[in-house]
């Protein structure tokens, strides 16, 4: 049977990726908050008028968001990877692949 200490280090452990998560949802959010309000131009004053007039200028805004919600969809995937039934699958299927492959070498 699993020991206390064992059961309350893996979900220390859990909680900690929860934690790590939402952080990251509240940067995410605060920091393209900020770049949105820049790009709708509501710090146009603090800007030289020559970069501003840039129709590129404002590109990299929307670039940020894709690949920064890409890789926070990443986290949320392997955070909550036992709800996932294909990464459940997979993992069942290595472990097993693995337990095998040592069961041949213990033969040998």
């Amino acid at each position: 049977m699993e020991s206390f200490e064992n059961k309350y280090e893996r979900a220390k452990k859990r909680v900690d990726e929860l934690k790590a998560l939402f952080r990251h949802i509240k940067v995410f959010a605060l920091i393209n908050g900020f770049f949105y309000l820049f790009k709708l131009g509501v710090f146009n004053r603090f800007i030289p008028e020559f970069l501003t007039s840039e129709p590129s200028f404002y590109s990299w805004v929307d670039i940020n968001l894709l690949i920064w919600g890409v890789i926070l969809i990443v986290h949320a995937v392997y955070v909550y990877r036992d709800k996932v039934p294909l990464l459940k699958k997979w993992e069942a299927r290595q472990i097993q692949k693995i337990l095998d492959k040592e069961k041949l070498d213990n033969k040998e």
